[in-house]
This record gives C-alpha cells, sequence and structure tokens, in this order.
C-alpha cells in the first residue's frame, strides 16, 4: 500500500499550532494528543492563510 503524502508540510503544521499555542504540547507529546477543537482550528488557519495567498496572487495578476 502506497503511504499517502500530507497536503501540509510539518514546518505549516507546527508554525499554526504555534500561533495557536499548543506547539508545547505537539513538541512534547506528539500530534496525537492535540484536542480535535485544536486540529480543527489549525485546518481553519491553514484555510484562511491559502484563501488569502490566493487573493494575493489573483490581485497580482490583475495588475
Amino acid at each position: 500500500m502506497a503511504r499517502r503524502r500530507g497536503v501540509m508540510s510539518e514546518a505549516l503544521k507546527y508554525e499554526l499550532a504555534k500561533e495557536l499555542g499548543v506547539a508545547d504540547i505537539v513538541a512534547r507529546e506528539g500530534w496525537g494528543s492535540v484536542s480535535s477543537r485544536d486540529c480543527g482550528n489549525l485546518v481553519r488557519l491553514a484555510i484562511e492563510r491559502a484563501e488569502r495567498m490566493l487573493m494575493e496572487d489573483n490581485a497580482k495578476n490583475k495588475k
């Protein structure tokens, strides 16, 4: 069975975890110890960041 590649890099996930204040849990206990609520918030932040980048790219391309 082929291993599925993650959508987000570990660096991005850790950066978002820092932003949410759960990076210490990740460092100490791993991703499995992060609450589902915090994981959901991490995904929400990633989506917001991606949308922002797309809007900025679209604005640059229209110029």
